[in-house]
């Protein structure tokens, strides 16, 4: 035995000779009694040795210290002297151990050298010293030592790994376990190995590959860079087909930064905003029953021109939906009431009032029961819109002629979240309710009025569905805090469905008040997603994602908002590619009494206390410039609302272009620490307005 492994040993087994790792004895596990005493070597601890131990262990004694460290074991202890001729007794004393345990009669030689009887195999002698001793009854605990005593002496076996003691430390009581199959553990791995291959097949951006100079690292990283490629496309070096990579590549690094390039400020919750697909429009909806419109053709020069209101409306604007043509504007409430309203600014028209339940006089049963829509879309003609209620029915609604022509049932829960799976055909439908499932719908084989496909990974409701437009990729959002990446080749059944119960993994998290314990996470056992994407928080209201656009971004990432105040922007394989902090750009930018009795729900939400918060529900990101719009329940308790425009601007902090960046603005737009417009637009103005919005000339 070398001189580094000289000191005093120890082992530990369980009562009946099974291997427990070092330190302790197991008299009888039923057995509350405990008896911890220095064995006799002819060594004694002096009184200063035992008041130093008091002083330890924070005035217990050396009993009543024990008990509260481990119950049920039982010490056996041997003070040995730390001086050179008592490490070389113990050595001694270790090695003729050794040898006893070996030899038939090793039960007589325990007895012998440990001055105790016991089973053979039962029981082993720990050797202590002094300062091991106070080092035990001190801060650092047992664990300390049966780690220097396991893993340092090489006394541990495969099976102390799987039967580990309890994590005990002076002072603190154990950790309870944790139940099997659950907590953070379980969720799936980042990077996502699956979001990998996506990122290399080319249907989700364009990937850099550089010529022969591939095999160069310094090369490769120069190439990398954003001035390169910028300059080789100035120059037009690389040919056709290299141009088009690099301004696909170029687009995919201009993620928008926090520095907000303007704050609209709104005296409500401000509840979803969206682009149109164009670029030359954006609308925001908020909770005081209205939509406003401004005309981005110039998206960094925004103009306001219009506003509607909801006549009809019950506690928010829940979603609006933007025609193909950009002409007419569909938003809802909690309510059977959708609104169709011209985006025209000449049109001052009232809005056109849906029933969303007419079936051509067919209602049936439950009209009563009708809670709201949640959720409102266009399809790719323009002809029909497709809404999701709280009652659990999707509807279908013809335009033209002022009906539904169709009722699917097939959801449990809620229904918050709908969309049509391909822009150019009305044909195939998404739905993502509550009851944590995504349903797909055929409407060409609707026979039996059954859905054709379930998506099942989600272990909580799913707040928000939008398609890729292929007719192939679908995204949700969901209140277990994941966002899920779906192929529609990749469904199931609805013959294997209905074998599945999908309350069997939900817990009911309410998304409205307390956070989400991801210790309590139980991963679906018929998860059919391809990619799970985790970081961002959906809290406090449904929380919409998106599919980045294919020419401002090259269709490389997917985004969300999220409860924290920020907008997350993910890498396909699962990995955030940029954040932008929303909450960090509007933090205390309006004083707490500022407009505060001209805030919608002033009254019923407690005026304008509370700490400033911000819950980013929606994000739109501009289909052909590196910019993100953010829209947010913001200010002083989040009684008020936000529009955030954030652009890409190369990590600059500001620029130096009029006007400067993070100006504050109402939601006229006009600037807030100036004196209010007065007067209305312009005829020329309207004018040019509506043919850059439609193109007409009248």
């Amino acid at each position: 035995m070398s001189a580094e492994d000289s000191e005093p040993i120890a082992s530990r087994t369980r009562a009946g000779g099974a291997a427990y790792g070092p330190s302790a004895v197991f008299d009888d596990v039923d057995d509350d009694d405990m008896d911890f005493e220095p064995a006799t070597d002819g060594t004694e601890a002096s009184s200063q040795d035992y008041e130093e131990i008091d002083s330890d262990s924070d005035g217990n004694d050396f009993h009543d210290a024990a008990e509260d460290l481990v119950s049920n074991l039982e010490f056996e202890i041997q003070v040995a002297d730390d001086s050179e001729e008592g490490r070389e007794g113990g050595e001694d004393d270790a090695e003729e151990a050794e040898d006893a345990d070996d030899a038939d009669d090793a039960d007589d030689a325990t007895t012998e050298r440990g001055g105790q009887t016991g089973r053979q195999g039962a029981r082993r002698e720990l050797l202590l010293t002094r300062n091991e001793i106070l080092q035990l009854l001190g801060h650092a605990g047992l664990r300390q030592i049966f780690t220097q005593h396991g893993s340092g002496r090489g006394l541990g076996t495969d099976d102390d790994n799987e039967d580990s003691p309890v994590n005990v430390t002076y002072g603190s009581p154990p950790r309870p376990k944790r139940r099997r199959g659950t907590g953070r553990c379980m969720y799936p791995s980042i990077p996502s190995e699956a979001g990998k291959e996506l990122m290399q097949s080319g249907t989700f951006g364009t990937n850099d590959r550089p010529d022969v100079s591939e095999r160069l690292e310094s090369s490769l990283k120069r190439r990398k860079k954003m001035a390169y490629q910028t300059m080789m496309r100035e120059l037009g070096l690389g040919g056709p087909g290299r141009q088009r990579s690099s301004n696909k590549f170029i687009a995919q690094n201009m993620i928008p930064s926090s520095k907000a390039d303007k704050i609209i400020n709104y005296n409500a919750r401000c509840y979803s905003g969206q682009f149109s697909d164009d670029g030359n429009f954006f609308f925001s909806c908020a909770q005081d029953y209205t939509v406003r419109m401004y005309d981005t053709s110039n998206p960094y020069s925004w103009r306001y021109y219009k506003q509607v209101h909801h006549p009809y409306g019950q506690w928010t604007i829940t979603d609006a939906s933007l025609s193909p043509d950009n002409k007419f504007l569909a938003y809802s409430t909690i309510g059977h009431i959708v609104c169709l309203a011209a985006t025209d600014p000449s049109e001052e028209t009232q809005p056109y009032a849906l029933n969303i339940m007419d079936m051509g006089g067919r209602e049936g049963q439950g009209w009563h029961r009708f809670g709201g829509v949640w959720s409102v879309r266009f399809s790719g003609d323009g002809r029909e819109l497709v809404a999701g209620t709280s009652a659990g029915p999707v509807y279908v609604y013809d335009i033209e002629a002022r009906k539904s022509v169709l009722r699917l049932r097939g959801h449990t829960n809620d229904v918050n979240a709908v969309c049509f799976g391909d822009k150019s055909s009305p044909h195939i439908l998404y739905s993502g309710s509550d009851d944590t499932t995504l349903k797909v719908w055929d409407r060409r084989s609707m026979g039996d009025g059954r859905e054709a496909g379930v998506f099942m990974g989600h272990t909580e409701g799913i707040t928000y569905v939008d398609s890729k437009g292929d007719g192939r990729y679908i995204l949700s959002n969901g209140k277990d805090q994941t966002m899920k990446l779906w192929d529609l080749r990749r469904m199931m059944s609805r013959e294997k469905a209905d074998t599945i119960d999908p309350e069997e993994f939900t817990t009911n998290f309410d998304y409205r008040y307390p956070p989400y314990d991801e210790d309590s996470y139980r991963p679906h056992k018929h998860d059919c997603s391809l990619v799970t994407f985790r970081g961002h928080k959906v809290l406090k209201t449904l929380i919409r994602c998106h599919f980045s656009p294919p020419n401002s971004t090259d269709s490389r990432y997917v985004y969300t908002g999220s409860s924290d105040g920020s907008v997350y922007v993910y890498n396909l394989d699962a990995t955030i590619a940029g954040k932008i902090g929303v909450l960090d750009a509007t933090r205390n930018t309006r004083s707490r009494d500022e407009a505060a009795e001209d805030t919608y729900g002033y009254e019923f939400f407690g005026g304008g206390g509370g700490h400033w918060s911000t819950c980013v529900r929606d994000a739109s990101w501009h289909p052909s410039a590196p910019i993100i719009a953010a829209t947010s329940w913001n200010g002083w308790g989040s009684q008020q609302g936000t529009c955030t425009v954030h652009t890409w601007n190369d990590g600059m902090d500001d620029d130096e272009g009029e006007p400067s960046m993070g100006r504050t603005l109402n939601a006229q737009l006009d600037d807030m620490n100036a004196p209010a417009s007065t007067g209305g637009r312009s005829y020329f103005t309207r004018t040019r307005l509506r043919r850059a919005l439609f193109g007409d000339d009248d």
